[in-house]
């Protein structure tokens, strides 16, 4: 495992329960809550520098790993010089190698793995072969946790999409019990959904095998604070696929009376239409699904466990759609080239299907104080 420097003032790694951090004002004792070691996997993505910034802010030691040195320079744009100078280290590791993780997680009371890789060309987006990669990588992470963190506690992003693409004819509730069909999502050449979704499975099965204490966040599509400035390289992986059913277009559900019949399509990029026609188009604002990420985990200490899908809201009406498209700068990805444009009589919400409730109730403990088992 290769250390990279932090520009001055340095944080030395931590090697046992208690040592003074060089340029700090605390010292490093694990018995407050504030002197936690946390690794942060990919602290160079977009999501996982902003939990890196919110764990900061609530006095947790922070180590971040990158795949290569020359990440540490995105590391540094992201988090800006003050953040970076409060992390008690950044280093490389391999995240498909067990002792490369091992090493990086030594000593640490909670692992975010937050992403097991970064995808650079988010327009090429995310492939079949990226599956198995996922999938790999997330049963390494929950062995190193296993083998090497002091408390063995994980806290996984994983992805609203691993749950929402289900049989047409399941009807109910979209939450967190409920799993996207791998079947589904290979038709459909849905990889990041299919990704996710083994993945975190995988994750499940080793904890439970391990040992391991773990919760998974699953949010919907990142959006970064400044929309319509989005976050195009994760947005785009996140919409797509290729319809090989017979699905309607999801634009007519605005446009055609109800005693029209509907056409069918097949189009490519269609993950994003078919999630607005089933309700489950759901938005996630980064800074808020960095600071669920931290509350989850702080939960734990009471009994926080399981999966929480996580969201703002869920586009429901045509012009959300357009100014979504629009922020993406994605024009006809969601409605389609050829639209029109009704005012807000003559159009009909689609009903929402999708449930973030336990989260909801989890935070709303967490506010007031109250015993957060949920």
């Amino acid at each position: 495992m290769e250390e990279i420097e932090v520009p001055k003032p340095i944080l030395m790694p931590i090697s046992g329960k208690e040592q003074k951090c060089v340029g700090n004002i605390f010292s490093c004792s694990f018995n407050a809550r504030e002197k936690k070691l946390i690794c942060v996997t990919s602290g160079n993505s977009y999501l996982g520098s902003f939990i890196v910034k919110e764990l900061l802010a609530h006095g947790y030691l922070v180590r971040v790993t990158i795949q290569h040195p020359a990440e540490f320079e995105d590391v540094k744009d992201l988090l800006g010089v003050e953040d970076l100078n409060l992390l008690e280290s950044v280093v490389v590791t391999k995240m498909e190698d067990l002792q490369s993780l091992c090493d990086a997680f030594r000593g640490c009371h909670a692992v975010f793995h937050t992403s097991s890789f970064i995808d650079p060309h988010g327009i090429s987006g995310y492939s079949e072969q990226k599956v198995f990669l996922e999938t790999e990588v997330a049963r390494t992470v929950m062995e190193a946790c296993a083998k090497a963190a002091y408390i063995k506690r994980c806290v996984f992003t994983s992805s609203l999409l691993a749950s929402i693409w289900r049989n047409e004819n399941i009807d109910g509730i979209i939450d967190d019990s409920c799993w996207s069909s791998e079947e589904i999502c290979r038709e459909n050449k849905l990889w990041l959904a299919l990704g996710k979704t083994k993945a975190e499975k995988v994750a499940w099965m080793k904890a439970k095998e391990l040992k391991v204490n773990l919760v998974t966040v699953c949010p919907g599509l990142l959006m970064a604070p400044t929309f319509p400035n989005s976050h195009i390289q994760t947005s785009i992986p996140y919409l797509k696929g290729t319809s090989k059913q017979n699905a309607f277009y999801v634009v007519q559900l605005f446009i055609f009376p109800s005693n029209m019949t509907l056409q069918t399509y097949e189009k490519h990029h269609v993950g994003g239409q078919m999630m607005l026609q089933q309700g489950c188009l759901a938005i996630a604002e980064v800074e808020k699904v960095a600071k669920a990420h931290v509350s989850v985990y702080e939960g734990m200490n009471c009994g926080a466990s399981g999966r929480y899908l996580c969201f703002d809201g869920v586009v429901r009406r045509q012009q959300e759609a357009i100014e979504l498209e629009k922020g993406l700068k994605m024009t006809g990805f969601l409605l389609g080239e050829r639209h029109v444009v009704l005012s807000e009589e003559d159009e009909e919400e689609i009903p929402i299907k999708i449930s973030n409730s336990k989260l909801a109730a989890l935070l709303n403990k967490i506010n007031q104080r109250l015993p957060c088992k949920t």
